[in-house]
């Protein structure tokens, strides 16, 4: 890539300020422009880092109901809401997808905090980090909980948008043909700089609130947790990583590791890790633990950072290239800079960990995992919260036909099959479900050649 004068910098500062954009967010922005301008990659080779070692267990935690119910009351919750799902040809907020019932994924997180705050007598409020796209949506479907908003606090923040850049020259791209796809989110780092300049942060604080737990909005198993809340209290450490044993499915995720030159955590994500580390990268028994993205940190540890650092708390970069168009694959290749908001656990001294249950890990990313959510995988339980009522089989559905949700929902229109003794379901070609199919063992589909389906009442698969 032919490297760039401080030209196209200044036109993307431009763009910015002309966009609205907080002055801030427009430093951090140059920070990261000029770290990807010097040739910066973000990448953390292997020789420079150690394993994490064990963490403490969620279930071996020593917490009092009053250490836990205390905490609960002084932690706001937050989550990310920034994304549209366009990876499954959604237009709007993912959240606002139905889970089941036809509730949605924000029904049932406004479900949680509200059963917690009834449980513990906690405050607790909940707010959504937005993006410019998914901000009306999202605040329509909220207005339903009109109870939901707590002490004066918004229901949501923005978070910032920048550029994306030209590739080839680091100049902000052009695209006449619709000029909203010219912009991105700088990634779900933001959060703390977004949390800063909306000015969220500081009411937090003034309203005595200590603590933020924080996950993304689809991932439903992260359910506000006193007992953490209590623990993370009592250590006095600034953050904490909620991770999970890694399995072979999980060598894609951010993984914690200890930088061998000061001793810190840092976060190690794929796009971080140089091709020759790969292998070792990748193993499970070396680097045994994942980022669930499930953080927590001390707001008050927080505002002093963004003080001293004036607001660049300067994580990782991040270099992501796409298309300026996600949905066209000829349209302009263009640089996103991005930073993950896990990357914070280098920042603070003494940040630490703590290794929970797989229940608290279910994120939906794809319709594989949205079908294995609406299955009887899983129960809703009067308190919103999921319950496993076996394992989670593993689902491969064509791409070709399942992919985008409104294709998936046509061919699960009778609701989804029983996967609670499927051991994983594999489906080729075109097929429509009807419905009470029941998936058993280890199910295979194999393409027809012709739109077909499976039969009221079926049986897929054998026990």
């Amino acid at each position: 890539m032919r490297r760039m004068s401080t030209e196209g910098l200044a036109q993307a500062r431009d763009k910015m300020a002309a966009g609205g954009v907080h002055p801030q967010a427009v430093d951090v922005f140059t920070h990261y422009y000029q770290q990807l301008e010097s040739g910066e990659t973000g990448m953390i080779a292997e020789a420079d880092v150690e394993p994490m070692g064990a963490p403490p267990k969620l279930g071996e935690l020593e917490v009092t109901a009053d250490e836990a119910r205390a905490a609960l009351d002084a932690t706001a919750i937050i989550r990310l809401n920034g994304g549209l799902g366009t990876s499954m040809g959604m237009d709007r907020a993912k959240s606002l997808l139905e889970v089941r019932d036809g509730r949605t994924f924000l029904d049932i997180i406004a479900g949680q905090v509200s059963n917690l705050r009834t449980a513990y007598g906690a405050r607790l409020p909940l707010l959504f980090m937005n993006s410019f796209r998914t901000r009306d949506d999202t605040l329509e479907a909220l207005s339903a909980y009109p109870d939901l908003a707590v002490d004066g606090l918004p229901l949501d923040f923005l978070q910032n948008r920048e550029p994306k850049l030209r590739a080839d020259d680091l100049t902000p791209v052009k695209w006449p043909a619709d000029p909203s796809l010219e912009w991105c989110p700088p990634g779900h780092g933001d959060l703390y700089t977004a949390l800063h300049v909306s000015g969220v942060l500081q009411a937090l604080v003034e309203r005595g609130f200590r603590y933020a737990s924080v996950s993304n909005s689809d991932n439903l198993g992260a359910v506000p947790s006193a007992e953490i809340a209590g623990w993370f209290a009592g250590s006095g450490a600034p953050y904490a990583a909620e991770v999970c044993r890694r399995t072979p499915a999980d060598i894609k995720g951010g993984y914690l590791v200890v930088r061998r030159s000061d001793g810190r955590l840092v976060l190690r994500e794929t796009a971080q890790t140089p091709p020759a580390d790969v292998e070792e990268a990748n193993d499970i028994t070396r680097h045994r633990y994942f980022h669930t993205n499930n953080l927590w940190f001390d707001l008050f540890a927080l505002a002093e950072a963004m003080q001293r650092t004036s607001g660049v708390l300067g994580l990782p970069l991040i270099r992501n290239v796409k298309t300026v168009d996600p949905g066209d694959a000829g349209s302009p290749e263009v640089v996103q800079i991005e930073s993950a908001m896990g990357a914070a656990v280098e920042i603070f001294d003494k940040a630490t960990a703590v290794e929970v249950d797989r229940s608290r890990f279910l994120p939906v990313k794809t319709t594989n995992d949205l079908l294995v959510l609406r299955s009887n995988v899983y129960e809703i339980g009067a308190d919103c919260t999921l319950h496993a009522v076996g394992e989670a089989p593993r689902v491969d559905l064509d791409g070709s036909y399942y992919k985008l949700i409104d294709d998936f929902d046509r061919r699960f229109a009778a609701g989804a099959p029983s996967l609670v003794r499927a051991d994983s379901l594999t489906v080729r070609g075109d097929w429509t479900f009807g419905a009470d199919v029941q998936v058993v063992g280890a199910a295979v589909l194999e393409d027809a050649g012709t739109p077909s389906r499976v039969q009221d009442g079926a049986t897929v698969g054998r026990g």
